[in-house]
This record gives C-alpha cells, structure tokens and sequence, in this order.
C-alpha cells in the first residue's frame, strides 16, 4: 500500500469539503492538504440527485460561501447551477488541484503513538487499498448515506406492473410524458418533483401520510437585481444574505416561541395561494412549524399545478400497491404508471466510516459534541455538521474558521495534538439535531452523536451565536486539551 502524509486530510468534495479547503487555503497557506473524494467528480448532493427540479431548499444568498457571492438574481437555484457554483469556486480558489477522486476512505485509525491519524482508501478503478496519513482530519461528508435512500417496504410491492424510482436514483432518461404518476411522501423532494413532472405527465398525485408546512418563495429577487446594478458585487451580496438571513432567523425565533400564532400565519398564506380550489386539510399539519423543517414552494408552482387539476394531493396511508396502482386504507385506489417512493433518506454519520482511537471505536452515539465541530475524547479531528434551521453553508464557513484557527493556534504553541474533554459529564438526551422530529432524524438516533446541556457541548442552532463561539472566542477554553 502506498503512503502518503499532509498536515491536514478533507474526507468529501461536496459543499462542506470545498468550504474547507478554500478557508484552509487562505488562512493556513503553509498547510499541505488533500480532499479524498469517493465519487468520480465533486458537488457531493449536488453530483449526486438527478431528478426533474432538483434545486435548494435554501435561498442562495445565504446558501453561498461568505466568500464567493452569489451572481445573478436566482434565489432557489437548480441543482446544476449549484454544481456550477461550487466548481467554479474550486477553480477559483485553486482547491480543485487538491482533489482524488475515486477513493473511498473504509478506515480511519489514530495513533496516540505516532500522533495522527492513518486512513485506508480504496481506489474505484483499481480495487487496490491506499494508505494515507495526516495530522489532522476533517470529515465534511454530509449526514445521509449515498448509497441507499430510505424506502419503505410496501405490502404488494411486486405485483406493480409500472416502474418504481427511488429519487436518489433516477434513471437517466426516464420518460414519464403522459403517464399517470404517484409521488409518496410530502418533504422537499415531493415538493419539488411534483409541480416539475406536472409539466409533461398526464397527472401527479402527491400522496401523504400527513401535511408539511409550506411556504411559497419567488425564485428571483428583483431587489438584489437592482441593487446588483447599481452597487458593488461584494457589497449587494452582503447586503441580501443579511437581510435574509435576519428574516429567516425572525420566522425560526417565533414559530418557536409563538407556534400558534405562526401556525395561522403559514397556513393564511398557503389559503390565500389555494384560492379555495383544494381542501386544506391536505396542507395542515398536526405539529407545530419548524418541529420539522419548512417546505419551500418555488413561485407556489405546487399550487398552481393543483389548481390547474394537473396535480393533486390525497393524505392517507397505503393499503398495499396492487397492479394498476396503489390501493389506500380508505379504499379509494389510485392509478399510476410509475411510483416514486419519496420517503427520504437514511442518516449516516462520517459517510459510514467508523474511526478508532488507539484501537478503540468512537461510538458517536456515546459522544457529545464540543462546539458542534469535534468529537468529545476524538483527537485532531474535526467534522463539519451544517444547520437544521438555515442553511448548511452558514455553519461550514464559522465552522471552517474555527478549525483554521485551532491549526494555526497549535502552530504558535509548539502543539501537536488537540482533544476535547467532557470532564463535567454534560452528556444530554437530544441529538445533534436538537428538538427537530423529522422521520429520518427519528430512525438515526442510535447513530446520532449527542449533546450537551451547557457550554460547548450544547448545539443550539444559532448562528450568531455561533459565529461569536467559533469565531471570536479564545481557543483555549479549558475544554480543549492540548499536548
């Protein structure tokens, strides 16, 4: 096996790895860095999902690096144009030079002897095992599992004559013109895949166990295209993504702490979008907003398909699929050329790796989090985790240059290794994800690190509060143990 050492190893070349890697590049020069990536080129989500509409479910002011505007009007983009992005941002910064694609990291080891850490990749062309070492470890590969969404098994799943598609893996060329079509589920990837496919198929029913929160959102933001005229670049960008982020903030803080008036405010909006041409049971949730994420609709192109009667949506439970279709518990039986199970993803931490220290594996569901970046008794490691409330990126860049800072404050100090220390057993019940109940949260929670009831153990889903903890905070804190 061949060996190979840096100061610092990036595991994903998707939104959080890139991130990474342009902080690294910028506020620690002198650091030799790869990315080990498993897929054949980088956009993590975004090289991965190929169904019709994929775009963010995030406003790309706030979605965008801090660092790299955002050009252009678009507020939700498609996932191309995201792919874009962050291709071009790679190139830009000079980090795509530091990219191996075709590896897929199947261990990761640290030696308290050697003082790092000791990686074994498998290369997908050659089957061959790589070795790979490095003082440092950052693991920036998102929290769901790439190889397997998550799918029911459906009673009469065989005996359907159409064709059944899993989002995650949509065929290339799956032509669904003039067929009659059942999505299954009512998150965002239902949302989006339901008005885009109503385009081009004869119908498209959205099929429910319960409603989402929704909340219709313009693709285009004519006030930063103005601005964009009339205003520098930098200055535009920054200007939009603190007004966004300040109103996306104000509708986190008071669905959480008045969810019923809230409740009557989402749901006026979505009434008035309906125009009274569909029944609003199928759009009120029994739960209060943001105990799940908030669904947007871009341009209300959901509602406009309902209203047009080239979409509709039933909210029941599966019976079994039968032949021609899907027979509900209610008895009415719904017609479909193709089935499209979207009902989510399934959760896996650290793209399935399951590191050692010393030879003893970190149970993450026994860990706690220090500063939702490092792993509690985990040493020279990092692991950058995005935001449930706002969007991903905004964590990976404080998070990023949290992690910059700690490397080049070891420098100063003449130290070689950093662990944090939970010396106060702050361990807490929640997950990482804090109070959200979303499906794929629930099924995860065995594997789900934890965390704490106080100080930097504690995740609690602010961003200005982050950005002070991460980026203004000294570094040694007395929870930080450093040799």
């Amino acid at each position: 096996m061949d060996e190979q050492h840096y100061d610092v190893l990036i595991i994903g070349a998707g939104v959080s790895g890139i991130g990474m890697a342009c902080h690294l590049t910028k506020s620690c020069p002198h650091k030799r860095f790869a990315i080990l990536e498993r897929r054949q080129s980088l956009g993590g989500t975004w090289d991965l999902f190929r169904y019709p509409g994929i775009r963010s479910d995030s406003d790309m002011f706030t979605f965008g690096y801090k660092f790299q505007p955002w050009s252009g009007g678009k507020v939700l983009a498609d996932g191309a144009s995201i792919k874009q992005y962050l291709t071009k941002t790679a190139q830009e910064k000079g980090v795509d030079k530091h990219i191996h694609y075709g590896l897929a990291v199947k261990e990761a080891n640290w030696s308290s002897e050697d003082k790092c850490w000791r990686l074994v990749a498998e290369n997908a062309e050659t089957g061959e095992r790589e070795t790979w070492t490095a003082n440092f470890l950052v693991g920036c590969t998102g929290y769901y599992d790439y190889d397997q969404g998550y799918k029911p098994d459906f009673p009469g799943e065989a005996d359907f004559k159409g064709q059944i598609v899993h989002p995650q893996h949509w065929p290339e060329h799956l032509d669904y013109t003039g067929k009659k079509v059942v999505v299954i589920g009512s998150g965002a990837t239902a949302i989006t895949l339901v008005p885009t496919m109503a385009e081009d198929a004869a119908h498209v029913t959205m099929l429910q166990r319960s409603p989402s929160y929704l909340m219709p959102l313009p693709s285009t933001d004519k006030v930063t295209l103005a601005m964009q005229k009339v205003l520098p670049a930098k200055l535009s960008y920054k200007l939009t993504r603190s007004r966004n982020l300040f109103i996306s903030r104000q509708l986190y803080k008071h669905s959480r702490k008045s969810p019923k008036a809230m409740r009557r405010f989402f749901l006026w909006i979505v009434k008035r979008q309906l125009n009274g041409q569909a029944d609003m049971r199928h759009f009120t949730p029994d739960y209060n907003p943001w105990d799940q994420r908030l669904c947007v609709v871009k341009d209300g192109d959901l509602f406009k398909a309902i209203k047009a009667g080239k979409a509709a949506i039933k909210t029941d439970h599966i019976e079994r699929f039968t032949e021609t279709g899907i027979r509900l518990k209610s008895g009415e039986e719904i017609p479909a050329d193709i089935i499209i199970p979207a009902t989510g993803l399934n959760l896996q931490m650290l793209g399935g790796i399951k590191p050692t220290v010393d030879g003893r594996e970190v149970v993450l569901k026994e860990k706690v989090l220090y500063k939702s970046v490092m792993v509690e008794g985990v040493p020279n490691a990092g692991m950058i985790f995005g935001y449930i409330n706002n969007p991903w990126t905004l964590k990976v860049d404080i998070a990023s240059e949290y992690l910059c800072r700690l490397l080049n404050h070891m420098d100063s100090n003449g130290y070689q290794v950093a662990v944090p220390r939970d010396h106060e057993n702050s361990r807490g019940e929640e997950t990482v994800m804090g109070a959200l109940d979303s499906g794929y949260i629930r099924r995860a929670e065995d594997s789900l690190p934890r965390q704490g009831t106080h100080g930097p153990w504690l995740a609690v889903q602010d961003y200005q509060r982050d950005i002070e903890v991460l980026c203004s905070q000294a570094v040694e804190d007395g929870y930080l143990e450093f040799a």
